[in-house]
């Protein structure tokens, strides 16, 4: 590193911070990448790997073996404790502070209980490795004391899994664990058969998808139907516990709850003592700086950022990629005494969501696609997106080989069972 050079850190090395360290990795500029865990994940296949078919290194790579060739970039595995703007340093959890000229926070988001955080242990999100894993785990142990349990009912809530939340996460992980749990694992299993699980997918709102429009919706809650999901519209949930999930009067016995239904933003907003919006992102200018702050610009699902209809642009991998390089450019154009890109503009290039091994839904605004086309698109799409050679030809085979098979390579259950 360069003592006399300017000093640019990111906080985070996801799809958004990932993106700005590449855009400027031939700047004259020293840039430190900051997180607190050592790999980049492909988040929109997390629920692949909580559903066994695919393993957790498929979808993730080392930081800093990504970022091998940017010679003008360290990478620092810790957590960031706070931000002092005054003297322009990041605290770190080890003790140690980071001074920087610009600063660039892509920090991501965390699950929302709305409120409800005693739910958490009952109804894991995933957002994180350890969050698969767990899931993984929580789905194929209650599979394995099923198919030993005597009691009619408790075997019954062991065979029920429920998926609270109807948006892409909740509609791929209730496709995933109906096919894991009906077509998968049946035929290594003497006493499950195909018609002994029950899958619910439970959405608060009139249909399933809400940011698709209504026909690709209808589409998406006929599939997964098909798959044998039962899709609860309209249900508030009221109450989830060890062996339920209440869904307004209806008590459903169940073991197994996953939650997709809301997230939160890191607390970046409470370092900087900035205003947020209603779930903790960061208020930020047009061009993505923080408000009341030059040098300092928030990313991804850090930022509140409105797109061209008014509304917060979604938390999803393109729009933090392009918010990445955005603020690259505008850092390079500023060392370069350049005009700055000014606001930014997302380019939408559509909605994917897939449902099952065969169906998917499209939204590319005046085209739209649904059935097998659209799951070979989507497929296509994302090993496009994962980081790294190998990781393509993985999960490029997996896919395949589940395919013809149905088999579900990574059904492992790791720790002590008790």
């Amino acid at each position: 590193m360069n003592a006399t050079r300017p000093r640019v850190v990111i906080v985070g090395a996801g799809f958004g911070g990932l993106a700005a360290a590449q855009a400027l990795r031939k700047a004259p500029v020293d840039v430190t990448l900051i997180d607190k865990r050592n790999h980049h994940l492909f988040q929109p296949l997390l629920y692949q790997v909580a559903t066994a078919a695919l393993s957790p290194a498929d979808i993730a790579a080392p930081i800093r073996a990504i970022l091998a060739k940017n010679l003008n970039t360290r990478v620092l595995l810790d957590r960031v404790e706070g931000v002092d703007a005054a003297a322009k340093e990041v605290r770190l959890g080890s003790g140690a502070s980071v001074p920087y000229d610009w600063l660039i926070l892509a920090t991501g988001a965390r699950h929302s209980y709305f409120g409800r955080d005693d739910w958490a242990e009952h109804a894991p999100g995933i957002k994180t490795i350890d969050d698969a894993t767990a899931v993984r785990r929580k789905v194929l142990l209650a599979l394995e004391r099923a198919e030993t349990e005597t009691d009619h009912e408790r075997r019954k809530a062991l065979l029920t899994f429920v998926v609270i939340g109807g948006g892409p996460t909740g509609v791929e992980m209730a496709g995933a664990i109906a096919e894991l749990a009906r077509k998968s694992v049946s035929r290594d299993f003497r006493s499950i058969t195909p018609h002994c699980s029950r899958v619910i997918l439970v959405e608060g709102g009139q249909r399933l998808l809400a940011t698709f429009p209504e026909t690709l919706s209808a589409k998406a809650k006929r599939a997964i139907e098909k798959l044998g999901v039962e899709v609860h519209l309209g249900g508030r949930v009221t109450s989830v516990g060890a062996d339920h999930v209440q869904v307004g009067d209806e008590i459903i016995p169940a073991f197994t709850a996953i939650w997709a239904a809301g997230v939160q933003a890191s607390p970046a907003a409470s370092w900087l003592g900035v205003e947020t919006d209603r779930v903790g992102k960061v208020q930020v200018a047009p061009d993505l700086r923080v408000e009341g702050h030059d040098g300092i610009f928030a990313i991804g699902d850090t930022a509140c950022c409105p797109g061209p209809n008014g509304r917060p642009l979604p938390g999803v991998a393109p729009v933090a990629k392009q918010q990445g390089k955005h603020v690259a450019a505008t850092i390079i154009a500023a060392l370069k005494g350049r005009r700055a890109p000014g606001a930014f503009r997302y380019r939408d290039y559509g909605n994917l969501a897939t449902i099952g091994r065969r169906a998917a839904v499209i939204d590319f605004g005046k085209v739209r696609m649904s059935g097998f086309p659209a799951w070979v698109l989507w497929s296509v799409a994302h090993i496009w997106f994962l980081v790294g050679f190998r990781s393509r030809i993985v999960v490029g085979l997996s896919w395949v080989w589940n395919y013809l098979t149905f088999a579900r390579s990574a059904r492992l259950i790791t720790g002590e069972i008790r």
